[in-house]
């Protein structure tokens, strides 16, 4: 029987498309049923037009079936892949723009931070319902393949609370190696240990990166042997790209020794340090790429992704198909996991899964990201021991935040997700007590449509919001567009550079793998 493979959230504009052609690169998958799902019937439609012309001008069996019923996509599916945006960009927005009043300058507000927290009550009270749906009707022991941030709150929900196996797949580890092996190749050429021509792929540089997903740390790095780790600080602060790219990641490594997967926007609002100073953001960030810091960054650049993808639609589909196979197969994970344990051909990889003494100066229980190989017996994760002491106080702070975030999704519990966001590093850097209990109430008012949990709060939480405003007793807000916000292009302004504006509707979604990764 061929597989059945669901995927939610299949109206992503490039990565429902990507792991669908990574699959197929497959042969032993040629025949594969795609079930795809979404709440958006429009976004689901185009999408899988394209996906079943992709399938047709490669001469393959595999199907298409769309339909915004969930249960009826899930039902007898063998892998279960997620990578939906609850709220889409609306809640996105107010993700971005209500903490900004606040003082909460963020690049991309989806792991940690005031952003990340709010995403992560919406997402985790929608996956409790995808895994009560994957346990009911999917096939028994059916894997849930997790792609949707906040990857580790995501992730530590669905296992502890929703009853499926659940693994966390993101591409950050890959695109950091990638960063690495160029590093490691220019000091190998520099000190005639390598061929001018010669070229290294991140397989020739072993690493061993291990901590909780977007913190994750390379704790080793080798190549022929040679132990590389100690050279990355003075490698990454001389390359004249990454020295303007990448500030605070260098100053971090220079801080702490060790190399960071995620990108410089990303660990900026993670951290208390680098944004609680509406003055000093600018010496850390650079505006040659949303990711290096931009203010609201992944927001504008998903924006701008959807409008043109709804526009030029019919010219996506007058495109060429891509030619699907291995020469075309993306670094993502997922397609290489169930490769692996369909057909026993061992995969190597960085998962997030539950801890089980593999880090043991973190929390058995929460969600981390390790190594792990693949095969038909299944998943083996790697005993890690300790992290470096300063890496692991560093992240002790975010297992805690998460922890606290995670059980306030599940219950709807105020308290708790009024504490998450008190002991988030940045947003305790930026705002008081009483400023946080107020964000808390607003973000609860303004997004209670995808918050079904916190029904019987927003009502007492709306009340609080009146009273405060009418006695004048409200918190002072800042009048401000941030630190360093560039304007969402118009449709129109894409239309001088129309191949730039696919590219980036391509990516926008994290569905592109790149070898400088995010």
């Amino acid at each position: 029987m061929p597989l059945k493979i669901a995927m939610i959230g299949a109206g992503s504009i490039g990565f429902t498309r990507r792991l669908m052609a990574d699959l197929l690169a497959v042969p032993e998958f040629a025949d594969t049923e795609f079930a795809f799902t979404d709440i958006s019937a429009q976004n689901l439609d185009m999408v899988a037009q394209l996906a079943r012309r992709d399938i047709e001008a490669n001469g393959l069996p595999a199907t298409v079936t769309a339909t915004t019923d969930r249960r009826a996509a899930l039902t007898d599916a063998d892998y279960v892949i997620c990578m939906v945006r609850v709220g889409g960009i609306e809640g996105f927005a107010l993700d971005i723009d209500i903490p900004l009043r606040y003082g909460i300058d963020q690049c991309v507000g989806d792991t940690l931070c005031a952003g990340g927290i709010m995403y992560g009550q919406r997402t985790m009270a929608a996956l409790l319902d995808f895994c009560r749906d994957i346990r009911e009707v999917a096939k028994p022991g059916a894997l849930f393949l997790n792609y949707a941030n906040p990857m580790a709150m995501n992730t530590w929900a669905c296992n502890q609370f929703g009853g499926v196996r659940t693994i966390g797949l993101c591409h950050g580890v890959q695109g950091a190696h990638w960063q690495i092996t160029g590093l490691v190749e220019g000091w190998a050429k520099r000190e005639g240990l390598l061929a001018e021509d010669a070229k290294l792929h991140r397989r020739d540089v072993d690493v061993i990166a291990a901590g909780l997903n977007h913190q994750t740390w390379f704790i080793q790095v080798k190549w022929q042997g040679r132990d590389m780790t100690h050279l990355l600080p003075e490698l990454f602060a001389q390359h004249a790209e990454y020295a303007r790219t990448e500030k605070v990641r260098i100053d971090v490594l220079k801080r702490f020794g060790y190399y960071s997967t995620e990108s410089n926007g990303h660990l900026s609002e993670y951290l208390p340090w680098y944004r609680k100073r509406v003055d000093e953001i600018g010496q850390w960030i650079d505006l040659s790429s949303w990711i290096n810091g931009e203010t609201g960054g992944y927001l504008r650049v998903t924006t701008e992704g959807r409008n043109w993808f709804e526009t030029d639609f019919p010219n996506w589909m007058k495109a060429e198909p891509p030619k699907l196979g291995p020469h075309n197969r993306s670094e993502e994970h997922g397609s290489y996991i169930i490769e692996a344990l369909e057909t026993g051909r061992t995969y190597r990889g960085h998962f997030n899964v539950v801890n089980d003494g593999h880090i043991t100066n973190l929390p058995d229980g929460c969600v981390i990201e390790i190594p792990g190989y693949v095969d038909r017996n299944g998943l083996n994760m790697t005993h890690i021991g300790e992290l470096p002491l300063g890496c692991a106080a560093m992240l002790s702070s975010t297992v805690w935040v998460q922890r606290l975030a995670v059980e306030a999704a599940v219950k709807g519990d105020l308290t708790l997700l009024r504490q998450a966001m008190l002991m988030d590093p940045l947003t305790g850097a930026v705002c008081n007590p009483e400023e946080v209990w107020q964000l808390v109430d607003e973000m609860l008012v303004a997004q209670a449509q995808w918050l079904p949990q916190y029904a019987a709060e927003v009502p007492a939480a709306a009340a609080r919001l009146a009273a405060h405003e009418a006695a004048g007793t409200r918190v002072k807000l800042r009048d401000t567009r941030g630190a360093a916000r560039l304007e969402t292009k118009s449709v129109a302004t894409m239309q001088a550079d129309a191949d730039a504006a696919r590219a980036n509707a391509q990516a926008a979604d994290k569905g592109n793998m790149t070898k400088t990764g995010e």
